[in-house]
């Protein structure tokens, strides 16, 4: 069976710098088995309903600007999965999960930076999956253990985005230290999913008291407002609660 992951995709630069992290991606991808496919959520793609791709030939989306030029010369030619998107597309049904099929749009950086690093000769088929901001964690994870059992059938399944994300702290001027707030923060978030109680941290107003996240207000200082901000924020934390259910219910 295969393992679901959660992957920090980072700044686009990531797809043609040479790093630990990009190292540990290409290590990654060569120690795993073969998957029959992957399936990849972006948080650079939203939509108001769940958008599962029936695509047979991706293209390359740039969607960043101002970087280096060499990034708009890649391409990353993946194919999709006919048979893939309809087992997902049974799943949901058979479990109440609202969707729609995209037919036509390409890989956006979230998911071809990771996919680049993981699989650089393009030779796995992918399914690209979007992500709705407005869904409430519950609907989220739901959505988690609908395509839980698509693991038993070698299927990588990928969340691309970012666990702390909060740019107005970043220190651009970059010494190498990782500040305690985000070490804290990725702390809690690793024993909360390590020890299997995700499920108890769904209602996100009582996240914020847990202990073991102290530092949480520092990467979503705008918990309890309704703006574009934050639904932005909560785009990776609610690919969390989805992937988390993959291992959880398996």
């Amino acid at each position: 069976m295969l393992p679901s992951f959660f992957i920090a995709h980072g700044a686009p630069l990531i797809a043609i710098e040479n790093n630990e992290y990009t190292q540990f991606l290409n290590q990654l991808g060569q120690s795993l088995p073969r998957p029959k496919a992957i399936v990849l959520f972006s948080a650079h793609w939203e939509s108001e309903l769940q958008r599962v791709s029936e695509i047979d030939q991706y293209s390359t989306i740039y969607d960043f600007g101002g970087f280096d030029p060499a990034l708009y010369t890649i391409q990353y030619p993946a194919t999709g999965s006919q048979d893939v998107s309809q087992e997902i597309k049974d799943l949901f049904t058979k479990n109440g999960v609202p969707f729609a099929v995209e037919s036509n749009r390409g890989l956006d950086h979230g998911a071809w930076v990771v996919l680049r690093l993981l699989y650089p000769n393009a030779d796995v088929p992918v399914i690209s999956m979007s992500v709705n901001p407005h869904l409430t964690p519950e609907e989220q994870y739901k959505i988690g253990k609908s395509l839980a059992v698509l693991r038993a059938n070698d299927i990588l399944v990928i969340g691309s985005g970012g666990t702390v994300h909060n740019l107005r702290a970043v220190k651009w001027a970059d010494n190498g230290q990782v500040d305690q707030w985000a070490l804290s923060l990725m702390i809690g978030w690793h024993i909360t999913l390590t020890n299997g109680i995700l499920i108890l941290y769904l209602n996100m107003k009582n996240l914020l008291h847990q202990q073991n996240l102290p530092y949480l207000h520092m990467e979503m200082n705008t918990l309890f407002h309704s703006s574009m901000q934050w639904e932005q924020q909560m785009i990776s934390k609610k690919q969390l609660y989805s992937i988390a259910a993959f291992d959880m219910e398996t």
